[in-house]
């Protein structure tokens, strides 16, 4: 059987972010508003190449067995065209914001993909 944590990386590298930022942006009585992002001080390349291709969030709360999906958010626009690889002007940013309620105190568990260096994971207590 697979270990699916083995999959997931979860420390970043010196020259280059796959790792994805869990932040707080705001909360609201029981909403909670995030901004889930990769790359946040060092940019992640964003080519034909090499991409962040999605990022899923969870929400796992205190004392329930599994988690939550909350959203997904996938990352399209590579900057290719019927010219080639990075001809186009358009590229997706891997940044996605995320509004859910709860009334129990958990864990945000977000979830990102490259399309060369695999799975990340990183996760925020709220």
């Amino acid at each position: 059987m697979v270990d699916l944590n083995a999959l997931y990386q979860t420390a970043d590298w010196k020259k280059e972010k796959h790792v994805p930022v869990i932040e707080v942006v705001g909360k609201d009585g029981n909403k909670v508003n995030l901004k889930v992002s990769v790359g946040k001080e060092i940019p992640h390349p964003n080519t034909t190449a090499h991409f962040i291709a999605w990022i899923d969030l969870y929400f796992q709360p205190d004392g329930s067995k599994y988690p939550y999906e909350i959203g997904k958010a996938e990352f399209i626009a590579h900057g290719a065209s019927t010219e080639g690889a990075d001809k186009s002007t358009v590229y997706s940013e891997p940044v996605a914001w995320f509004t859910f309620k709860t009334d129990k105190p958990g864990v945000i568990i977000a979830l990102s993909c490259c399309n060369i260096h695999g799975l990340w994971r990183n996760e925020l207590k709220v």
